[in-house]
């Protein structure tokens, strides 16, 4: 259920994070813990890639999972970027975020790439994607050029790396543990997170 990285990141990743897998539960522990938003509440992190057929494919659980959850739980998506094609498609993500239309356009999003087959990759593109969403071509433009947007895209290239993800889709749950296809297996990625959840609630 993973799109891998087709690059020589995936093995060297996997060793940088020093991951360690707990058999049969379904997840792998991070060797260092990482900091969350909001201490007082369980973080989940998804790690997406919008040209991810797998990705595509799981959003519509994540969707009807994220209605389903407690106050107690902070969820974040979290465009991952190991190459040129991914950043651009996460740039696209934070300027949807700075502008608040990511309801209005994440799942169009996803279609446009995977059903439509539009590259929506150059500014170009993407301003007339979210111009057809209700957005003001200028205001897109000044959120896509703006420091916020930058300063997002910046974080998220080292977030891959920090987190040991080598494929996605990913979950992270309280910067603890790391949930995919490969370790949740048969269980599904879903039921392990919400086991998670119920764990770091306690």
């Amino acid at each position: 259920m993973l799109k891998r990285i087709k690059t020589g990141l995936a093995v060297s990743l996997f060793v940088f994070a020093g991951l360690s897998f707990a058999a049969g539960q379904g997840y792998e522990n991070l060797k260092a813990i990482q900091p969350t938003q909001d201490a007082d509440k369980v973080e989940v992190i998804e790690f997406f890639w919008y040209g991810c057929p797998h990705c595509y494919q799981f959003e519509p659980a994540i969707e009807a999972w994220k209605a389903t959850l407690p106050d107690n739980v902070n969820f974040i998506r979290q465009p991952a970027v190991f190459s040129s094609l991914w950043g651009k498609h996460a740039k696209a993500y934070f300027t949807a975020e700075v502008l608040g239309v990511v309801d209005k356009v994440h799942a169009d999003f996803f279609h446009a790439i995977q059903v439509k087959k539009e590259k929506l990759a150059s500014e170009d593109d993407l301003a007339d994607f979210f111009v057809a969403h209700g957005v003001d071509k200028a205001a897109f433009h000044d959120a896509y050029n703006s420091f916020i947007v930058d300063t997002k895209m910046r974080q998220a290239k080292a977030m891959g790396p920090r987190y040991g993800i080598t494929g996605v889709p990913a979950l992270v749950v309280n910067g603890k543990y790391l949930v995919n296809g490969r370790s949740a297996g048969d269980k599904g990625m879903i039921k392990v997170v919400n086991e998670l959840i119920a764990q770091e609630s306690k």
